[in-house]
């Protein structure tokens, strides 16, 4: 192997390329729309811990937390070299020596970015200044003392006027003429002094508390122009950033982030990410990727990520870049070759199989599973069973669906062979272990670029199958989502469910709470021209193999 010269020396050994990836980073080529897909593999994540173990020799490294990466790349003359680097600074510098560099363009910025970060730290100093004034808790805690006086009094006065009623009975029962009426005049009198306590005890109260909240109008008024200077100095600063920053794909291409990011803004540290550096230095060095990997090493108190952890690229700065970087590179291999089956209308791409589960690409139109009736038997499960997949069944194996898909949605169904598998997995679907991601196309514009849409969702029992908004009955759903695309007036989405309700995804896409727009050919929440399929297809599965452990990452590709 030749040694890079921003490189210390790794050795990967002989580990092969040959085990499938456990995760991949992929983006859509801007131009051609094609999917392009870098894997992390094996031989990457050996790569990788070598890197931790380095790091781990100095305690400089575990200050702060942050994302590290490796890239193995490939020379003109087929020769193969590690590159690294960390995300945005390390220990304040942005050169080490055997890193690769920032890339381009910060520096031509550096006077105006030292001066808004300096306004963006007073009014930070500011804001704290003002959220922590000490009339905030003055005023809760008054506010809380007037509340339990008011409401002891009128439990005193309600008990007082229940008084005066037995009493105005009793003394109508036994005085008559003017000694009943001095009687009743008394009990009047009472009453009038109840009111008079309690509008006193209202005006204390107003007496107290008006001159804080007063104070307080002009501290949260104060607070809305501090956050929305905040919010413009930030976006001032991100543009001439994003105008800086030129990044260079392995067609030779180079853009300013600005440039590449034409839906919504970015946020702030987009391009000073481990894995925009990596590619951009390869491409501009023209050195082939192989394969990549990201970890995170360090504590931080701001993160929930766990040092020495594998992670894909964030959704938030470096999946958006993805498409781009990628580009001039030549698609992946499939992970494996599918088999088909011969005899089956509806065909049965099985994508995975060993003696502990299989992973099927399940047609639309199909059920996973059984239904109750005669009518609704035709399914995935029965196919197999009639079938007796792969000699399956002669081994002893069953045929459990660990998960379903909707009839109408295509994509990974994951199949157990044995009871305990099932067990094993469906409790990794229980503890939210198992990564699903789905693509679709929405009858409409999207106006949103990403997001998280969290719903109740209840099912009607007298309106089955619908799954409705329910703000009372409903259990808690969550989604997250991002566009893809937007073409011929429909958004390519891609969504990431956190849970797993019944028609979650189709739910959250069309109820205007969500995001107000259905899924094209959704015959259940309001989409679906004559003849159109419904376009959500289960695309992505990331799981832990319940024998070996290993982790596991499956896809396919998206029929629409």
């Amino acid at each position: 192997m030749v040694v890079h010269p921003l490189t210390e020396f790794i050795d990967v050994g002989d580990t092969t390329l040959s085990t499938p990836p456990s995760d991949w980073y992929e983006g859509r080529c801007p131009q051609t729309g094609e999917q392009l897909k870098l894997p992390r593999t094996a031989q990457a994540e050996t790569i990788a811990r070598q890197l931790m173990q380095q790091l781990a020799q100095d305690p400089g490294f575990a200050q702060e937390g942050k994302m590290y990466g490796i890239l193995l790349v490939e020379t003109a003359t087929g020769d193969r070299t590690v590159l690294k680097a960390f995300s945005g600074l390390l220990n304040g510098k942005s050169h080490l020596e055997g890193w690769v560099p920032p890339i381009p363009g910060r520096d031509t910025v550096a006077l105006a970015e030292s001066q808004t970060l300096a306004a963006l730290a007073a009014i930070k100093e500011e804001l704290l200044t003002l959220q922590q004034l000490p009339e905030w808790q003055q005023y809760e805690h008054l506010k809380q003392h007037f509340a339990t006086q008011l409401q002891a009094l009128s439990k005193h006065h309600a008990d007082r006027k229940q008084h005066r009623q037995h009493q105005r009975a009793e003394l109508r029962q036994t005085l008559i003429g003017k000694a009943l009426e001095v009687e009743l005049t008394k009990l009047e009198t009472e009453s009038q002094q109840d009111g008079i306590e309690r509008r006193n005890l209202k005006r204390q109260q107003a007496a107290q508390l008006q001159p804080l909240q007063a104070t307080l109008d002009r501290a949260s008024s104060r607070i809305q122009e501090l956050k929305a200077q905040r919010k413009t100095l930030s976006r001032q600063l991100q543009t001439q950033l994003h105008s800086a920053y030129a990044l260079t794909n392995f067609t030779g291409q180079t853009r300013s982030l600005q440039e590449i990011i034409t839906n919504g803004s970015m946020p702030t540290g987009s391009g000073d990410c481990c894995a925009p550096k990596l590619l951009h230095y390869a491409a501009t060095h023209h050195l082939k990727p192989i394969a990549m990997a990201e970890f995170w090493w360090g504590e931080s108190a701001n993160s929930d990520k766990k040092p020495g952890a594998f992670y894909g690229a964030c959704a938030e700065r470096c999946q958006p870049l993805m498409g781009f970087l990628l580009s001039g590179l030549l698609p992946s291999r499939p992970i494996a070759s599918p088999t088909v089956s011969p005899d089956f209308s509806h065909a049965l791409t099985i994508l995975y199989e060993d003696e502990w589960l299989m992973v099927i690409n399940k047609p639309a139109g199909l059920l996973s599973v059984p239904g109750r009736y005669a009518d609704r038997q035709d399914s995935v499960l029965t196919r197999l069973q009639r079938a007796g997949w792969n000699g399956s069944e002669s081994n002893g194996a069953e045929f459990i669906a660990v998960h379903r898909l909707d009839q109408d949605t295509s994509g990974i169904l994951l199949i157990a062979h044995h009871t305990h598998v099932h067990r094993h997995l469906s409790q990794q679907f229980q503890h939210r272990q198992v990564h699903k991601v789905y693509e679709a196309l929405l009858a409409g514009n999207v106006t949103v670029n990403q997001g998280t849409i969290e719903l109740p969702l209840w099912g009607d029992p007298a309106d089955r199958p619908i799954q409705k908004v329910d703000w009372q009955h409903g259990k808690p759903s969550q989604t997250y989502f991002q566009v893809i695309s937007r073409e011929k007036g429909n958004t390519r989405m891609e969504f990431i469910p956190l849970t797993g309700r019944t028609h979650q995804l189709r739910v959250h896409a069309a109820d205007p709470q969500g995001l107000g727009i259905p899924i094209l050919g959704d015959r259940l929440y309001g989409s679906n021209p004559t003849g159109t399929r419904l376009h959500l297809h289960a695309r992505e599965l990331h799981l832990t193999h319940p024998q070996s452990g290993q982790s596991l990452m499956f896809q396919c590709e998206t029929p629409f």
